[in-house]
């Protein structure tokens, strides 16, 4: 891989978390006025209508694209995302975006920790070691021993964990199917799944907010497909690191847009969080490349 298409990468990747984090905002937004199974069902549609037409011009057809080693295992982890999103946008609306990305943050480190009852992979001490640490950073954002705890600080926990399990059996089937098929199942399933949970909850929709639903939509596939360019022009291992990102961009949009309020301890278990979330990346390269 030559540098300047890792640098390449790392661009995309960059604009892809702001353009995610722009995303969890209309979301926040959507979800405050409307009922969020209708809201994602509408998003879900059009990101299947995307999935089609990709599937259909990509060689194969939708013929390939339907063809998995693991059907059933795609059709489950299509439904752990859906499940993901939804908790993750109620998060958006009782905790803000801030305290929300901060706790998420945290994903890497179940990967981590969880690759390798589920992979079969090898952690070393030191990885364990840095999701520890990284755990201890959660506990500081979630303050379980200060005040009253509220059970709301838990769903973004949530929803990093799930987030995890959908990572890694995605990372399982893409031992066999390709990323195309598992694109298409992730769009497909996902809208039936939430189409079968959101009708009865369909609710009329200003205007003005059917434009904030268009460029939801629009942003998700442009946003998705600059992600998957992203990943074939450069190493995951090189990129996967500006993923953080999207915690800047999306607290800056909580700070500025929402009236959200930075804490201290915000700060602190958050810095703490994605500190050791990039020392597991960077031990992952290592083996990656034999130096580990």
């Amino acid at each position: 891989m030559t540098e300047q298409n890792t640098s390449r990468g790392i661009l995309l990747m960059a604009i892809v978390t702001f353009i995610f984090a722009m995303q969890d905002g209309i979301s926040r937004h959507l979800a405050e006025t409307y009922n969020v199974y209708m809201a994602l069902m509408v998003r879900f549609w059009f990101f299947a209508g995307f999935v089609l037409v990709v599937a259909a011009r990509a060689p194969g057809g939708l013929r390939r694209a339907t063809r998995s080693a693991h059907p059933w295992l795609q059709v489950f982890r299509s439904v752990v995302l859906i499940v993901e999103v939804i908790v993750m946008v109620q998060s958006f609306v009782y905790l803000g975006l801030v305290e929300s990305h901060a706790v998420f943050a945290c994903y890497p480190l179940l990967v981590a920790a969880l690759s390798g009852p589920v992979l079969g992979e090898r952690v070393g001490w030191r990885r364990l070691v840095a999701i520890g640490i990284g755990f201890v950073g959660v506990l500081i954002i979630l303050e379980p021993g200060f005040g009253v705890f509220s059970p709301y600080a838990l769903i973004p926990l949530a929803a990093a964990l799930l987030f995890a399990l959908y990572s890694l059996l995605t990372r399982y089937v893409g031992r066999k199917d390709p990323t195309s098929v598992s694109f298409f199942y992730t769009g497909v399933v996902g809208a039936a799944v939430v189409t079968a949970v959101g009708l009865p909850y369909w609710m009329p929709m200003t205007p003005g907010d059917w434009g904030w639903m268009a460029v939801l939509c629009c942003t998700a596939s442009v946003g998705h497909y600059l992600l998957i360019k992203a990943y074939e022009i450069a190493e995951a291992s090189a990129i996967q690191p500006f993923a953080y990102l999207q915690l800047v961009w999306a607290s800056a949009l909580g700070l500025a847009v929402f009236d959200e309020t930075l804490e201290a301890n915000v700060v602190i278990g958050g810095a703490i969080v994605v500190s050791a979330g990039l020392f597991t990346l960077w031990r992952a390269r290592l083996r990656s490349i034999g130096k580990a």
